[in-house]
């Protein structure tokens, strides 16, 4: 039986942690922050200090770019537009040894709704 795009989504989120938006606003200061959204979202609007790599690109980008490359160990909230690609993309980060990565749960959505 073949899988759905939700269905990784779930799985996902069994092996990363996810985070409220209220944790992610107080963390905001002290962690890097990556949307995953595509350039388009990210130009309607994204949290402060986002740095944007869209989750279709991730896995090519993430070492390259001046804020992550080396940094392995840093503390780097993930989000997208509603936390189905940020879910997959903090379990890729994971993958690729930034084991600190974390998903902002309800993603850019849920945090426009909280603003």
């Amino acid at each position: 039986m073949a899988v759905t795009a939700m269905d990784l989504v779930a799985t996902a989120k069994q092996n990363i942690t996810e985070i409220t938006v209220n944790d992610a606003k107080q963390a905001l200061a002290n962690q890097l922050v990556l949307d995953v959204r595509e350039p388009a979202e990210f130009a309607a609007g994204q949290l402060p200090n986002a740095i944007n790599i869209p989750r279709g690109v991730l896995e090519f980008q993430i070492g390259n770019h001046p804020a992550f490359a080396g940094k392995q160990d840093a503390d780097i909230i993930v989000y997208c537009q509603s936390g189905g690609r940020s879910a997959l993309a903090t379990e890729a980060l994971h993958k690729l040894g930034y084991t600190k990565a974390v998903s902002m749960a309800g993603g850019y959505k849920a945090w426009s709704e909280a603003s």
